[in-house]
C-alpha cells in the first residue's frame, strides 16, 4: 500500500467489482422473464455481494480474523458469480465474448482478493 487509502471506494478491487456488478445488472435486463427469480436474482446478488463484503472488510480492519473472513466471503461470492455467468452462457443468455470479458474481470478481482488475504497486515488498522 504505497499511497494512503482512506475509503474502500478507492480500492481498485472494489472499483472493478462495482463495475463488473453493473455490467451484470445491464446484461441481466435482457434475460428471459422466467429467469427473474432464479438466475437473475442470484447473479445480481452474488456480484453485488463481492462489493459489500469488501466494504465490510474495510470496516473490520481492526480485527485481523474478521477482516480476512470478509475478504474470503468476497472471494467466494466472486467465484459464485463466475458460475452464474457460465450458466448464463450455456443457456445462451450471454455470448462467448461477454463470458470471456466477465471471467477475465472476475479473475482479476479474485487475484486481488487473494493478494490481500496473503498480506493482511498491510491493510489492518494498528492501535497506537
Amino acid at each position: 500500500m504505497g499511497e494512503k487509502i482512506s475509503s474502500y471506494k478507492e480500492l481498485r478491487v472494489y472499483q472493478k467489482a462495482m463495475e463488473s456488478a453493473m455490467v451484470i445488472f445491464e446484461i441481466t435486463k435482457l434475460f428471459p422473464v422466467e429467469e427473474k427469480y432464479s438466475m437473475v436474482d442470484q447473479i445480481r446478488r452474488s456480484s453485488r455481494s463481492v462489493c459489500t463484503n469488501i466494504a465490510e472488510a474495510w470496516r473490520k480492519r481492526r480485527y485481523k480474523a474478521a477482516f480476512i473472513a470478509k475478504i474470503n466471503d468476497a472471494e467466494s461470492e466472486a467465484c459464485e458469480t463466475q458460475v452464474w455467468v457460465e450458466f448464463a452462457n450455456k443457456c445462451r443468455y450471454i455470448n462467448d465474448d461477454a463470458l470471456a470479458k466477465l471471467n477475465f474481470a472476475y479473475e482479476e478481482i479474485l487475484a486481488q482478493l487473494i493478494k490481500i488475504v496473503r498480506e493482511p497486515d498491510k491493510w489492518l488498522i494498528r492501535s497506537k
